[in-house]
């Protein structure tokens, strides 16, 4: 509400005011005041509500509760509930004694009108705007926390239209008005009062490239619609029409939080006498909003869909692979979708091109996908194939020197809901890799940092990733959700587990048994061979180092423990500083609930089976995953990616609240 409103009385004449419901307005009974006054008795007409407002410590309360001493420590206020039918309904008479409180030395008098003014919005985040009595100027997180949130309008519900819906002026759907917040303005009072006396909202000039607002007129007529407040438009002389007393309005964000915004913006609206020079506003409502952030789902969310590119290369199509998604969304009871060589011009790394998230405010929820800078051959997908009704985009350039591999989203991962020293993280933590603390490096670069880092609810964890030859966390960690109490488990890559099991197998009587059995394109390796091999063990144990790292920075940042950790078989090879996976990298699989797509490794055959694939399902499945082991070797693996980085899954989003919570 606005500070509170002065009128000044006269002997000589009454005065007229103008009273907001609701606000108190102080009368000053001391400027013009009958000579010899000491004491003054206020009366009213019913409708308005009079205070004396007084210091205990300094001033007597009369005895008989109405003649007031003229006292600098003594105010006047008042107030009304409810509009007036008419101009000056409302009456307050003033009248001063001297000494003897018998005859009234003279009397001032005070015309009021009643004018009901509120700018309300969903401030008890409910998915309606009501009136509020309380602060709609401020923000405030968690389970007891108000005000209003925006979504930002990152969707195309016309798909005949271009672009964004928020790049747009003029509704293009009224579909649209779904994705924007509610705003009632209450304008209830005698029209005669606003032939000299008007409505003026108001964006601030930080903020109006931040969010917009139409105003509704009824009907189903896209005219009926019209932006009133945006880029363009600061302010808004509203047009009220006779008798009315409501008016509708519609919100929309324009831009996510980032670097540069905070997520919190306000709009205000002003009755602004007009019968003086300069034009004064007698009265302002001011309300917030934070604009909704884009948030990432871990693999432990139920899948809804995945998402895959069919490619040709030399090796011929990808057709067995695609064929084997489509088993194992079978399973998992979602949607596969795939994408075409037409569409992703043989660019089959998906999971580097697009990351799947969502908005959510009260009244509303839609899936967001956030498009990676790499532009490479599915540069155009997300955009021109996911953005639709309710399905929203967002993408962040980077300036200058352009992608590098770590801005690629298979660098970009999310934990489950945590507890860390307890800071509970409801939504998880955000994983970027890396270069190492206080080295070079390559490292996800600044603007796709701060972003992230400006959502604010899953606040992100750097881990070291530069270490390897593409530089994902992808190669090296991902989450299972598990059905015992923790609700899931991190697995990590180990070489120290996979030189273990093979050191087992070797003693067992089984060192003759090779790696790569099974494949024609590769040299088979016994584990005798690999045991021996100094290199391989050294550069295995070299990463292994690098994973252990990050082992500890997991366990800190996201409250873990060992008994919460997978070490899942893993052997790697440096070529030059860097580190690739010496068979395909299991921990880089799809996950779709409890059934695993994982990269079949090729182990050696013992018993009939592979080892590591054994290793692996007793590791797992007592855990209440499926394991299904799928040949990516020739599509992906010798390319450098595996199954996670040939895939992507759009998950459900959390039942939990994300302004529940306290960042």
């Amino acid at each position: 509400m606005a500070s509170q409103r002065a009128v000044r009385l006269s002997l000589k004449k009454p005065t007229h005011a103008v009273c907001v419901v609701g606000v108190e307005t102080f009368v000053d009974v001391r400027s013009d005041v009958p000579k010899g006054a000491k004491t003054f008795r206020v009366s009213g007409t019913s409708g308005v509500h009079i205070f004396i407002v007084y210091d205990p410590t300094r001033v007597t309360v009369p005895t008989d509760k109405d003649h007031w001493p003229l006292d600098t420590n003594v105010d006047l206020t008042v107030s009304v509930d409810t509009a007036s039918k008419a101009l000056d309904d409302l009456k307050v008479k003033v009248s001063y004694f001297g000494q003897s409180e018998d005859h009234a030395l003279g009397c001032s008098e005070l015309y009021l009108t009643g004018v009901d003014i509120s700018l309300d919005v969903d401030t008890a985040r409910k998915g309606k705007a009501k009136r509020s009595q309380g602060d709609k100027k401020t923000w405030r997180w968690g389970p007891a926390g108000y005000g209003a949130i925006l979504l930002v309008n990152c969707d195309r519900d016309d798909l005949r239209s271009r672009g964004l819906d928020l790049e747009n002026s003029q509704l293009t759907s009224l579909e649209d008005l779904k994705d924007m917040s509610p705003m009632v303005l209450t304008c209830d009072g005698p029209d005669k009062l606003f032939d000299n006396h008007k409505l003026v909202l108001n964006v601030p000039f930080s903020d109006s490239k931040r969010v917009g607002v139409f105003c509704a007129r009824g009907g189903n007529s896209l005219s009926h619609y019209k932006q009133v407040l945006g880029p363009q438009h600061l302010s808004y002389e509203v047009e009220r029409q006779p008798g009315e007393q409501k008016i509708n309005f519609y919100v929309e964000g324009l831009t996510f939080p980032n670097a540069d915004f905070s997520g919190l913006v306000s709009l205000s609206v002003s009755l602004v006498d007009v019968g003086t020079l300069p034009e004064v506003p007698i009265f302002t409502d001011t309300v917030a909003f934070r604009m909704a952030p884009w948030i990432m789902t871990p693999n432990t969310q139920p899948p809804l869909e995945l998402y895959v590119c069919s490619v040709i290369d030399a090796h011929g199509t990808n057709e067995k692979f695609l064929k084997d998604m489509s088993d194992l969304v079978s399973k998992a009871k979602c949607k596969l979708i795939i994408c075409p060589w037409v569409e992703n011009r043989n660019d089959r790394w998906i999971q580097d091109e697009m990351e799947f998230g969502y908005v959510e405010a009260p009244h509303k929820s839609f899936p967001v996908v956030f498009d990676s800078p790499r532009n490479r051959g599915l540069k155009e997908f997300s955009y021109n194939r996911i953005l639709g009704p309710d399905f929203g985009y967002v993408t962040q350039e980077i300036p200058f020197a352009g992608a590098s591999g770590l801005d690629s989203f298979g660098n970009l991962d999310v934990s489950p809901p945590v507890t860390v020293g307890g800071k509970e993280y409801p939504l998880g933590r955000i994983l970027i890799g890396s270069s190492f603390p206080k080295t070079g490096g390559r490292r996800m670069a600044k603007v796709l940092r701060d972003f992230l880092q400006a959502q604010q609810v899953q606040a992100p964890v750097e881990l070291y990733s530069d270490w390897l030859s593409v530089g994902h966390v992808d190669e090296f960690l991902t989450f299972v959700p598990t059905s015992d109490q923790k609700g899931f488990r991190l697995l990590l890559a180990s070489p120290r587990a996979c030189l273990k099991l093979f050191q087992e197998k070797k003693e067992e009587g089984h060192g003759k048994a090779v790696q790569f059995d099974g494949l024609e394109e590769k040299v088979k390796r016994s584990i005798n061979e690999l045991l021996a091999d100094r290199s391989l063990r050294s550069d295995s144990l070299y990463v292994q180092k690098c994973i252990d790292w990050n082992r500890e920075v997991l366990k800190r940042e996201l409250g873990l423990t060992e008994r919460d950790i997978v070490d899942i078989p893993q052997l790697f090879y440096l070529r030059g500083p860097h580190a690739e996976a010496f068979f395909p990298d299991m921990v880089n699989m799809v996950v779709l609930g409890k059934y695993l797509g994982i990269p079949k490794p090729y182990g050696p055959i013992i018993n009939g089976r592979c080892c590591l694939e054994e290793k692996v399902r007793s590791l797992l499945e007592p855990l209440g995953l499926h394991c299904t082991f799928i040949d990516d070797y020739l599509s992906y693996h010798k390319l450098l990616g595996e199954i996670h980085c040939g895939t992507n899954v759009r998950r459900q989003p959390f039942s939990f609240k994300w302004w529940h919570m306290v960042p």
